[in-house]
């Protein structure tokens, strides 16, 4: 929700081309796994043990697990499990809990080479104005001024996502509780009754980030020594070919749709973690390239609306439709 009211209604409409560069890095995580499966074949066909689980089902499972989050890890693990592929199961909750390990320090280096481009674009005078991104950032909200404190913000946020499960449970899951809140954040915001950057400067801010980022690095306390070990071969070349299938895709989309290379690999590869990741980084890069705060809020402002709505087209949305549709191939 908060996510949701970090961007406006026309920096949101401005993003189609990002959704499309997401789009093209989960096809092309999916295209480079196949090719390594076509090389790699014959060393990755599993054993009696798990039902020899053919490179094919590496294939399918490494793409969902790679561009997806939980929802597609889970769509693999009950698919593997039906057919007796224990292996296949294990792979993509490995996956999981390693890919941000890589995708992380990857992002951060990318984003602060176009953090670097930007600053010049900044000073040359190509990006919005310091003035007008502050204008945007002290609007007030419709609601009473009771709702401003810490406790009052906290309420009705808490109720719009409360809306945002209900309208979850009500389709089935087919209108996702992260995906509603994004747009019941960015709606609020354009209707005034959310102000920019809802949570920001309330003082429960700080903590909940820190109960994130535990989200973020606890399932690898569900990972041991042996699960890696046995599966080390399979999952270093899911993770080689992977992010060279997101690098060469993410890159020539993003090249004909007019972003830089940097921008656009940086948007294939949230396919690794999503949010909130793609949020920390952002700001991150932004702070760590710009001088001056209104170096920062420019900055950012070019950067964190693409890095939200990549991280929403590839692992919440682009990675649960393929990996629905290819996961019925597993053991066939």
């Amino acid at each position: 929700m908060h996510l949701g009211t970090m961007i406006s209604l026309d920096d949101f409409k401005k993003q189609w081309k990002t959704f499309l560069i997401g789009v093209s890095a989960v096809i092309g995580i999916g295209i480079a796994l196949w090719v390594a499966s076509l090389i790699f074949g014959g060393n990755i066909s599993g054993s009696a043990q798990d039902g020899y689980a053919q490179a094919r089902d590496f294939v399918i499972a490494g793409t969902g697990a790679l561009s997806g989050g939980t929802i597609s890890v889970i769509l693999i693990q009950e698919a593997a499990l039906g057919v007796g592929l224990t292996s296949i199961a294990i792979f993509p909750v490995l996956i999981a809990a390693l890919q941000g390990l890589i995708g992380f320090p990857l992002t951060s280096i990318i984003l602060k080479r176009e953090a670097a481009r930007l600053k010049v674009e900044y000073r040359a005078g190509n990006l919005t104005p310091a003035a007008t991104l502050q204008a945007e950032a002290t609007a007030q909200s419709r609601l009473p001024a009771a709702f401003d404190t810490t406790a009052g913000t906290l309420f009705v946020v808490g109720i719009a996502v409360l809306v945002s499960i209900g309208i979850n449970n009500l389709t089935n899951g087919w209108l996702n509780t992260f995906v509603v809140a994004l747009l019941l954040g960015i709606t609020l915001r354009a209707l005034g009754f959310f102000k920019p950057s809802v949570l920001g400067g309330i003082d429960a801010l700080g903590l909940m980030m820190i109960a994130i980022l535990i989200l973020i690095f606890g399932p690898l306390a569900t990972v041991t020594p042996s699960d890696v070990a046995s599966l080390a071969g399979p999952l270093a070349i899911a993770f080689v070919f992977g992010i060279i299938g997101i690098g060469l895709f993410s890159a020539l989309v993003g090249k004909l749709l007019g972003y830089s290379v940097p921008m656009s690999v940086a948007i294939g590869l949230t396919s690794l973690y999503g949010f909130p990741g793609t949020m920390i980084l952002s700001q991150e890069a932004a702070r760590g390239a710009g001088e001056t705060p209104e170096e920062v809020a420019a900055i950012e402002h070019e950067i964190l609306p693409k890095m939200i709505v990549a991280g929403f087209s590839t692992v919440t949305i682009t990675s649960v439709i393929v990996t629905s549709i290819i996961v019925g191939r597993i053991g066939g």
